[in-house]
């Protein structure tokens, strides 16, 4: 493996974030704090507990699912997009670089940034709600697993991008409505009998269920049906980008 050429993949798109800390850290732990005070104190002092946790506690695992999903597929998809609208992907691809190599630094430092945006949002959220966490190793193993998947997302949906627009079109008009009707605010037990079922259909709800249930231990669908579903993606995103890379299909503008 070249790893010196990982590395510099790894380092170039790190030093990008540090670049832009604004609107990679800042922006979204400062609209996942939003949440907070509204659905947590306002609102969430107004509604009773939900299988035995606080409104305000019972959230944070779908808020920090929906930054992470949002910031793994923006991060993924536009380190790998930038490239290919300034022209440079050409010295990518002629590099003794392999496609594995490539695709393991740039979803490497999108994953990275994806998981210290979730760990500060859950630092974030002990200023506003007391909550605990029953299975912290089980919860920093989801919270690789669900950004490393979505980071070869992003990559897929930044090699098919056209223009900057469409790299806005499934973060916007698919990942964040299926998040917020995943169970983010609720539990999918609250819903009648028909829309449980219907729910079932929402890839986000395995996410967010098997999640909250590293932090309170219990959980919509059992786990691991949430973790043999996430793992299923994982491996159809990366047999997705080696198709890609074999065909040479959207590799350029």
């Amino acid at each position: 493996m070249n790893i010196p050429a990982v590395r510099a993949i790894y380092r170039f798109e790190m030093a990008r974030t540090f670049r832009t800390l604004t609107q990679s850290i800042v922006a979204p732990v400062l609209s996942t704090s939003l949440y907070f005070i509204v659905f947590g104190a306002a609102i969430g002092s107004r509604i009773g507990d939900i299988g035995g946790t606080s409104f305000a506690a019972f959230i944070i695992p779908g808020l920090i699912m929906l930054s992470l999903l949002n910031e793994s597929i923006s991060n993924a998809s536009f380190g790998i997009y930038l490239p290919k609208w300034s022209g440079t992907i050409y010295e990518l691809l002629s590099a003794p670089v392999s496609p594995f190599e490539a695709v393991l630094g740039y979803v490497g430092a999108a994953s990275t940034k994806s998981v210290m945006l979730g760990l500060l949002i859950l630092l974030t959220a002990r200023f506003f709600v007391p909550y605990s966490i029953m299975h912290p190793l089980w919860m920093i193993a989801f919270l690789l697993l669900t950004a490393v998947t979505f980071s070869l997302f992003g990559f897929i949906i930044g090699l098919w991008a056209d223009d900057f627009q469409k790299l806005q079109v499934i973060p916007l008009m698919v990942v964040t409505p299926l998040t917020f009707l995943g169970g983010a605010f609720y539990s999918i037990g609250m819903l009648p009998p028909i829309w449980q079922k219907v729910a079932l259909l929402n890839p986000v709800v395995y996410l967010i269920s098997a999640f909250r249930w590293s932090f309170y231990g219990h959980s919509d669908v059992n786990v691991v049906l949430s973790v043999s579903m996430t793992v299923a993606f994982l491996l159809l995103c990366a047999t997705t980008i080696a198709w890609i890379f074999r065909t040479g299909y959207k590799l350029r503008l």
